[in-house]
């Protein structure tokens, strides 16, 4: 994961934000939080290191999911990402630098997710009643299963994936709305997809949080994406959606979702057009 210490880097290097913007969590969730959505006996053989052969294999990261570091690192990116959430509400936009960790169920993980951090924020801010209704915005390039899974049958969470409709998974859940892209998918016909399916579901919803997952893996170059999108389209995408959120009055959080490319700070690079798009949005509109 050193991939989030890179974006980190980067943004302050660049000087894209300022270091008195960055927040860090006080505190990492507790047991009771993450049973929100996830089963008790899935979270103490999480949390214990105790978690089943076949589990691990699903999740991807083998023996290394049940070591103090990867147990700790998971519970800080669930921390951050309710973080990044209620600093939305606040503020009307603000962007993590991990998250999106969509393929998570209630009882397993998968794909190189141990727990649904999206799903856990969206259910403690509707408990707490500081939100009504939570759309999810999954635009990385894989099918959002897990938060599908979670949030099935629900009204007042959204769930709305755009991906490409060959790639993992090969069993696809039920989101409220799904988009499968064809592999190949480039720029313009990519950001007309996304632009009128955001606008439709703002229109008929009425969330008033946006959960954005803006995985880059949709890149052209992506090591396991099958799209078509280039640098450019993902700065578009990233002006886009927030622009869309906020010009609609609806605050969003980003989370950097899925990218897979071996020269780190490329990768990197692609996830800091969130936060790009974020600073100038920020400079010119709030």
């Amino acid at each position: 994961m050193q991939v989030f210490q890179r974006i980190h880097d980067q943004l302050l290097a660049k000087g894209t934000v300022d270091p008195r913007q960055v927040h860090t969590p006080l505190a990492l969730p507790s047991r009771e939080l993450l049973c929100l959505v996830h089963s008790a006996e899935y979270v103490d053989a999480f949390l214990g290191g105790s978690l089943d052969e076949q589990r691990l294999r699903r999740i991807g990261f083998g023996a290394a999911a049940a070591t103090q570091t990867l147990i700790n690192r998971t519970l800080a990116e669930v921390a951050g990402t309710l973080l990044t959430a209620e600093l939305a509400l606040e503020h009307g936009l603000a962007c993590n630098t991990a998250g999106g960790t969509h393929h998570a169920f209630r009882d397993t993980g998968s794909g190189f997710c141990i727990l649904n951090d999206l799903a856990v924020t969206a259910e403690l801010l509707l408990r707490q009643g500081r939100a009504q209704r939570v759309l999810i915005l999954d635009l990385d390039v894989h099918q959002g299963d897990g938060t599908a899974a979670i949030f099935a049958g629900r009204r007042d969470v959204f769930t709305l994936s755009v991906h490409a409709a060959s790639n993992f998974p090969a069993r696809k859940q039920a989101s409220h709305l799904d988009i499968g892209l064809p592999d190949g998918c480039a720029d313009d016909q990519y950001l007309s997809t996304v632009a009128e399916a955001l606008t439709g579901v703002l229109q008929t919803f009425r969330p008033d949080l946006v959960l954005y997952d803006a995985g880059v893996d949709p890149h052209i170059d992506d090591e396991l994406g099958r799209l078509a999108v280039t640098n450019e389209g993902l700065r578009r995408r990233e002006l886009l959606v927030l622009d869309t959120c906020v010009g609609s009055g609806v605050p969003v959080a980003g989370y950097v979702g899925g990218g897979y490319a071996s020269d780190l700070a490329v990768l990197a690079g692609r996830h800091c057009w969130l936060h790009r798009a974020a600073a100038q949005l920020w400079h010119d509109r709030l």
